[in-house]
C-alpha cells in the first residue's frame, strides 16, 4: 500500500490492551490521524481474536501483556482470523525473547509504550508500506544479545526467532559484493535512498537488491538481516 492509497482508503485499525484508560488514550490520540479509522478495540486475546475475525483490520495494534494469552501467543490465531491484517505489537516487554517470538510469529513491528504519539503514527504509516519496524532500543539488545553466540548458525537461527539448529555455517557467502555493501547499509540503519546516494546507485535498485539480500539470508526483514550483519562485523 503506497502514500497515495493510504490517503485514499484510509488505514482500519483494531487496538488491543488491556488497560482502559491506555486503551482509551490511545485511541484518542490515534483519531486524531485523519488516515486512521479506529474500528475496534478489545481487553483480551479471546475478545481481539471475536474482533479481528469480524472486522478484518488492516492494522492490529497489539499488547503482549494481556490476561489469559499473551499477545505474542496470540499473534498465530489472529493472523488466521485476519489474513491480510498486519500486526503491530506496541508493549512495556523490552525482552528480547518477545521481540524474537512476536517477529517468528509474523509481526510486521515492535514498539514500546514510551513511543512519541507522532512517532508512532509514522511506524503504521510504514508497516502498512510493507516495512518492518523495531523500537531501536530492542534492536540494539537484539544485536548485543547475538553478537557474542557461539557460532554463525546460532547468530542466523536467532535473527529468525528460532532455537540455534543447522543453519548456514557462513550466510554471508551468500551475497555478491554489492549486496555485502547493500546488508553494510541496512545494519547501519539507511533507508534504501541513503544507501542508493551512498552507493552511487539508483533507489529501485537498492530495492532489488535488498530483496536478493533476504532471501539469500533467509529471513523476513530488514531487523533480521541487520542482527545477522552486526554479528558479522559489518555495520556501525
Amino acid at each position: 500500500m503506497n502514500e497515495t492509497s493510504l490517503s485514499r482508503v484510509g488505514i482500519r485499525i483494531l487496538v488491543v490492551d488491556d488497560h482502559t484508560l491506555f486503551r482509551r488514550g490511545l485511541i484518542a490520540l490515534l483519531s486524531r490521524e485523519p488516515q486512521f479509522h479506529i474500528v475496534g478495540d478489545a481487553a483480551d486475546a479471546g475478545e481481539a481474536l471475536r474482533r479481528a475475525k469480524e472486522l478484518q483490520p488492516d492494522l492490529i495494534l497489539l499488547d503482549n501483556h494481556l490476561p489469559g494469552v499473551n499477545g505474542v501467543d496470540a499473534l498465530p490465531a489472529l493472523r488466521e482470523a485476519a489474513p491480510a491484517a498486519r500486526v503491530l505489537m506496541l508493549t512495556v516487554s523490552e525482552d528480547e525473547r518477545d521481540l524474537a517470538a512476536a517477529l517468528k510469529a509474523g509481526a510486521s513491528g515492535y514498539l514500546l509504550k514510551t513511543i512519541e504519539g507522532d512517532a508512532l503514527a509514522h511506524a503504521i504509516k510504514q508497516v502498512m508500506r510493507g516495512e518492518s519496524i523495531v523500537a531501536p532500543e530492542m534492536t540494539g539488545k537484539l544485536i548485543a544479545a547475538y553478537r557474542d553466540a557461539s557460532t554463525p548458525g546460532a547468530l542466523q537461527a536467532a535473527a529468525n526467532g528460532i532455537a540455534p539448529g543447522a543453519a548456514p555455517a557462513s550466510p554471508l557467502a551468500q551475497l555478491s559484493p554489492r549486496e555485502i555493501d547493500i546488508l553494510r547499509g541496512i545494519a547501519c540503519g539507511a533507508s534504501n535512498k541513503e544507501i542508493a546516494r551512498d552507493l552511487g546507485i539508483a533507489e529501485t535498485t537498492v530495492k532489488i537488491h535488498v530483496q536478493h539480500v533476504l532471501r539469500k539470508l533467509d529471513v523476513g526483514s530488514r531487523v533480521n538481516a541487520a542482527v545477522i550483519a552486526a554479528a558479522h562485523g559489518l555495520g556501525g
